[in-house]
């Protein structure tokens, strides 16, 4: 009989080869590499308006003329498009360009249209960041009931010497204001800006400091606290939501202005001028058509400028008058005063008579200093 481990027992090669044969895996065969999908290529027209241009110069501009009146007069007036080269008179485009642009400049066409976005009762409010009222009865106060506490408080015999500032009334219907607030929303986004609604002070700037009414030359005038407190009051009804009755409306001739949504009284405190505070010296070439003056030193190296150029409210929008003219000095019905509120100067803009509903708001770009080109203004 043969023995048993002859017949039951594997070899330690045997062993082996079974075990290599359970865990070899089984040979696949590759398939050919597949092709990448086709590329989507851009229209011709979207990749041309996006593509960078470069500045060719001429010999001979004799032959420019305006695209939009075909006149090669006034030379000193044409702007010549660096991307098409083309031609326009500064009064001829709309809106007109008062001040001559500095650095490059691209027509209307070329520039491309900027889309008005609409904005939902949500985004108002995220947007301009409105609080909600508390219960405090002396925060959510009326303007109506504010007045009156005055008039009671307050002197006969002073109130005839001296007119006081009204605070504005907002429309009592919600979704009026909403409308309103989504107007000078979507004006501020269509030109990249932020909203404010106070002077703001951003490093390599005027720092806070700089901002005192001590330094204005022959001194500043001074808020009453009686108008102190309607500053503040309107403040805090912007903060509630319960904005001035305006609207921001765009006109194909003035570019974005500002009209009354409800009548408002004469000396009634319409907005604050507000944006970056910054000296004067640094925006010698700024060409920035909305910058207002803020404090005028002894020492002009410390005298200050607005600039709504990327935070600012609804001020920014506020048009100029043509003040060589008549019928554009008829037009003002506000105008911007400069105090000092707490020692730091402040620019307000206050009507000056009854402004009625649907009247484009103008003021006197030109109230300090004639040095604005205003005689293109229409």
């Amino acid at each position: 009989m043969a023995p048993a481990t002859a017949s039951s027992a594997a070899s330690p090669a045997q062993r082996l080869i079974r075990f290599n044969r359970r865990t070899s895996a089984p040979r696949r065969h590759r398939s050919p590499p597949q092709s990448p999908p086709p590329k989507k290529f851009k229209p011709l027209s979207e990749v041309m308006e996006r593509a960078r241009f470069s500045v060719a110069e001429r010999t001979d501009y004799s032959d420019v003329r305006c695209e939009q009146c075909g006149s090669g007069d006034r030379a000193d007036e044409l702007l010549l498009c660096d991307k098409c080269d083309r031609g326009f008179h500064m009064k001829c485009l709309r809106p007109i360009v008062a001040i001559l642009p500095i650095g490059s400049w691209l027509c209307p066409k070329c520039s491309g249209h900027r889309r008005v976005r609409s904005f939902s009762q949500k985004k108002i409010i995220d947007f301009f960041r409105i609080q909600k009222c508390s219960d405090d009865k002396d925060q959510c106060a009326s303007p109506q009931d504010a007045r009156k506490r005055r008039r009671r408080s307050g002197s006969l015999v002073l109130q005839k010497r001296r007119r006081r500032l009204l605070p504005f009334i907002p429309s009592e219907d919600p979704a009026q204001r909403l409308k309103q607030m989504g107007s000078l929303a979507s004006a501020l986004t269509a030109l990249h800006m932020e909203f404010s609604d106070d002077l703001t002070y951003m490093p390599g700037m005027a720092p806070r400091s700089a901002n005192q009414s001590t330094f204005e030359d022959g001194g500043m005038q001074i808020l009453s606290k009686e108008d102190t407190e309607t500053l503040e009051h309107c403040r805090a009804m912007c903060k509630r939501g319960e904005c001035p009755p305006l609207t921001v409306v765009f006109d194909a001739c003035e570019g974005f202005t500002v009209e009354a949504d409800e009548q408002i009284k004469d000396l009634t405190f319409i907005a604050e001028y507000t944006g970056d505070v910054d000296y004067i010296k640094h925006r010698e070439n700024d060409d920035c058509d909305s910058m207002m003056t803020l404090l005028l030193a002894l020492n002009p190296s410390k005298s200050l400028v607005i600039c709504p150029d990327k935070r600012g409210n609804i001020a920014r929008f506020i048009n100029g008058i043509n003040n060589h003219s008549l019928e554009g000095k008829k037009k003002q019905n506000c105008k911007c005063v400069r105090y000092s509120v707490n020692d730091e100067c402040r620019v307000l803009l206050v009507a000056t008579r009854d402004i009625a509903k649907g009247e484009r708001l103008y003021y006197d770009y030109n109230g300090y200093e004639h040095e604005y080109p205003t005689e293109h203004f229409v």
